[in-house]
């Protein structure tokens, strides 16, 4: 059975972007920006030696912290498909705006692109022993979009069908 544990990254640490939902026809196709938050749920079969799923510090946490902070502080984030992306490139060569292309600009697909970073950041600092089981992005206060990692899913089940098998077998 997992062990679980969590980290808050909220607004208040300064990653303010702007972005838009270009295929949005509201307002929201227009730039706009936001300090965003992100909310991290860790997992592990075996706590490390201090007894933590995740170090919160720089040999762990601190690693996502500044990627983080690379990708979304005073930062333009473009859609790949947007179709005034050359525009923002123009800005960005202007130096104008410090560009990051995205697959996607909804925070469901932020979620998911932050969580594959992340993740990736994760295994290599745990050698693969803890992993994300999920992110989630806040805009503000009202709005958030959570992305649960497939294998985090499957991993579950098949923790909570072994502890079935062993209550059965006792």
């Amino acid at each position: 059975m997992p062990f679980y544990s969590t980290k808050t990254y909220g607004p208040e640490r300064g990653l303010s972007c702007a972005y838009r939902q270009w295929d949005a026809g509201t307002d929201c196709q227009l730039l706009h920006g936001y300090a965003l938050g992100f909310r991290f749920v860790f997992a592990a079969e075996q706590l490390d030696r201090r007894g933590w799923v995740v170090d919160f510090g720089d040999g762990g946490f601190g690693k996502i912290r500044r990627w983080l902070h690379k990708m979304f502080d005073h930062t333009l984030l473009v859609a790949v498909d947007d179709p005034a992306r050359d525009v923002f490139e123009s800005l960005a060569a202007a130096g104008l705006a410090d560009l990051r292309t995205v697959p996607s600009t909804s925070c469901e697909r932020l979620a998911q692109h932050v969580h594959d970073a992340a993740q990736e950041i994760l295994h290599d600092a745990t050698q693969g022993r803890c992993w994300l089981s999920s992110v989630e992005c806040f805009e503000h206060s009202a709005n958030s979009a959570l992305f649960e990692a497939p294998d985090a899913v499957q991993r579950q089940t098949v923790a909570d069908v072994l502890q079935a098998v062993l209550r059965e077998m006792k």
